[in-house]
């Protein structure tokens, strides 16, 4: 079976499941479908670029389910003209997504493998406005003035408010949050003016958000 074969029989199994949850945002999927998903995973996993497993990639890192990955941007509601800011590329695959849907995305990582690494991917896919970088985003990303939104792909233990103090009023970001010691549960936060409203959404599987850029990796 041929590579264009099994993406093409990957994501059409994908949007039959998103649609059982309630995902069938058109643009979304397009988007989804437009970025081979199999780019993104390592060679040994391409079978499994379409299911819902964790699949390990470099620097003990992880490429989460492709269900909760679209599920995550599902959540997000990117739209056209925002700007986004995502905290942790990994492997950079829903940079990708999110940037065929918005007017650029800004994406950190900790890790100069990774951020290597997706960089060559996002090109080799021909998407333009992407700002790949190695940076610590334990406190955000002073600077770069505001975000329509925030994306954020590492667990904390409470609410980081400081990127909220970065997203424009009626912007929102989403994170992992740590509610006990085995339990993570995505949180969204929505600005208006000065005030913020919360939102939990679904539990996820994610890393602890870890500061510092990493100087061997």
């Amino acid at each position: 079976m041929t590579s264009r074969l099994v993406e093409k029989e990957g994501f059409a199994a994908l949007v039959l499941r998103l649609r059982a949850e309630g995902v069938s945002d058109i643009d979304l999927l397009t988007a989804v479908e437009q970025t081979p998903r199999s780019l993104f995973v390592p060679p040994q996993f391409a079978d499994q670029a379409y299911s819902s497993r964790t699949i390990p990639i470099e620097c003990g890192s992880f490429l989460e389910g492709v269900d909760l990955a679209v599920r995550v941007l599902h959540s997000l509601k990117v739209k056209p003209g925002q700007r986004v800011l995502e905290i942790g590329t990994g492997s950079g695959f829903m940079t990708a997504v999110m940037a065929r849907m918005t007017e650029r995305v800004l994406t950190v990582d900790r890790y100069k493998t990774l951020t290597g690494s997706a960089q060559r991917r996002i090109e080799s896919l021909g998407i333009r406005n992407v700002i790949v970088r190695q940076a610590d985003g334990s406190a955000g990303l002073q600077g770069e003035g505001t975000f329509d939104r925030i994306l954020v792909t590492a667990a904390f233990n409470a609410m980081p408010r400081f990127y909220a103090d970065q997203l424009v009023s009626g912007g929102s970001m989403i994170a992992p949050l740590m509610i006990s010691d085995t339990e993570c549960r995505l949180v969204r936060l929505t600005k208006t003016g000065s005030r913020f409203e919360r939102e939990e959404l679904f539990n996820s599987p994610y890393l602890p958000i870890v500061p510092r850029v990493a100087s061997q990796l």
